[in-house]
């Protein structure tokens, strides 16, 4: 049935704030990955390239897993399917803290795909949710207060972590490099074995949240009533490929998350190649998500009331390409906080390109936000470049080479990207009505 506007606006609330919660869940886990690049360097005594398999194995996840998500969740439906999804990261936390405390990192790197692929379902499941949770023209808004949710998550991770296994880094790595091997065995299965617990505790939580959520007040939302293309159900189309703006879009992401993980993840190898210290290092990823938390605050406010989200995304990639440039011309400290303020460029993109992505779908909402998760492989990908290439060439002319592209495709999307095969068409029902369904 429809939800009118009187009695929707408390269902909506309720809705976003168990959402809400969600993107702060997903957000914690997701943003560890940074000290855990290099957290894994020092415990399993490896190079850059090795430790950057770290975000490899936990966003290739979603390339593989995102469709058979969308499968998963036809069945189960949005609500069920997130509760699964927070099940499976249960389960890969157990699986990677076990692996980790003995040191063995094809275990460990199967611990975060198996967090990645909980996240998959869950991310394909609450990206549409939240979009079509009330008109789709103001769904960059709705994001917006997820992004919140999930950067304040994200500032917090670093600091647990260092708080709780990073503490003493360079003193320790100091001592592995002076040590016998025995000693330096020794050293290194007690640094790991650190990691146990907390990642134990955090299973738990994972498994607590997926029954709340399971039990929760949450309606049932039906995609292809609420994300319609305005004249007809899809425009009489019948396939995927008749919508080259979801290709695009889709290409967007990947582009937006390989930039995002290397502002955000990879910003402490980056600080660390000026011969940064590694007690400081560990901490830069909060200050990238703090500039994207301040980002997400400043889009809240003007997005859709001041601009629209497709002219605050050309804005920043524009900004992106600037910062970029900055970072490349400044050193030290100074080229890092270039890095970190990508964060606020970086923050309104995801919100903006996903319902642009998904817009006029249908009933191929589900399958089309999987296609668009699978661009979150980006994270890997991009990342991986910039510590093999580091190898061979000057890391600050790498990272130049591999942000400037992928802002400039931003860009694109943005500006023009995002109105093919929806030019003369229309766009999205302009009611944007949710149909519910009570559980």
């Amino acid at each position: 049935m429809s939800v009118s506007n009187a009695s929707a606006q408390p269902r909506y609330l309720g809705s976003i704030a168990i959402i809400g919660a969600l993107f702060f869940v997903f957000g914690f886990v997701t943003w560890l990955n940074g000290p855990l690049i290099t957290f894994a360097q020092l415990a399993f005594d490896l190079d850059e390239v090795g430790a950057f398999l770290v975000p490899m194995a936990f966003y290739l996840s979603y390339f593989f897993l995102a469709l058979p998500s969308s499968a998963i969740l036809r069945r189960t439906g949005m609500k069920r399917g997130m509760a699964l999804g927070l099940l499976v990261m249960a389960i890969g936390a157990a699986v990677f803290g076990e692996y980790t405390t003995q040191r063995w990192y094809p275990g460990a790197l199967g611990g975060l795909f198996v967090i990645g692929a909980g996240l998959a379902v869950l991310q394909t499941a609450v990206n549409p949710y939240i979009s079509i949770l009330g008109p789709i023209e103001g769904a960059a808004q709705r994001i917006a207060v997820m992004g919140i949710c999930n950067k304040i998550a994200g500032i917090l991770a670093p600091l647990l972590l260092g708080a709780l296994v990073l503490h003493g880094m360079g003193d320790l790595a100091a001592q592995v490099k002076a040590a016998d091997p025995a000693t330096k065995a020794q050293l290194l299965d007690t640094f790991a074995s650190s990691i146990h617990a907390p990642y134990l505790v955090m299973a738990g939580l994972l498994a607590l949240l997926a029954v709340g959520v399971l039990f929760s007040p949450l309606p049932e939302l039906r995609a292809a009533e609420a994300n319609r293309a305005s004249n007809g159900e899809n425009d009489g189309r019948t396939r995927l490929t008749q919508y080259p703006h979801l290709w695009l879009g889709a290409l967007c992401i990947f582009v937006y998350v390989g930039v995002e993980v290397m502002a955000g993840d990879a910003i402490g190898t980056y600080g660390h190649s000026f011969g940064l210290p590694l007690d400081k290092t560990k901490f830069f990823t909060s200050l990238t998500l703090g500039g994207m938390l301040v980002g997400y605050v400043v889009g809240l406010i003007v997005i859709p009331r001041f601009i629209s989200q497709e002219r605050y995304l050309s804005l920043s990639a524009v900004l992106g390409v600037v910062l970029s440039v900055g970072a490349f011309v400044t050193h030290g400290y100074v080229s890092v906080a270039f890095v970190a303020a990508l964060g606020f460029a970086n923050a309104m993109m995801w919100p903006a390109i996903f319902p642009l992505g998904i817009r006029g779908l249908g009933r191929h909402t589900e399958v089309g936000s999987a296609v668009m998760v699978m661009g979150i492989a980006g994270g890997a990908v991009v990342p991986q470049l910039f510590a093999a290439l580091k190898q061979h060439m000057d890391f600050q002319l790498v990272f130049l080479l591999l942000m400037v592209p992928c802002y400039l495709y931003i860009l694109y999307f943005a500006k023009a990207g995002h109105k093919v095969g929806l030019r003369d068409r229309g766009a999205v029902s302009s009611n944007g009505a949710v149909a519910a369904s009570s559980n």
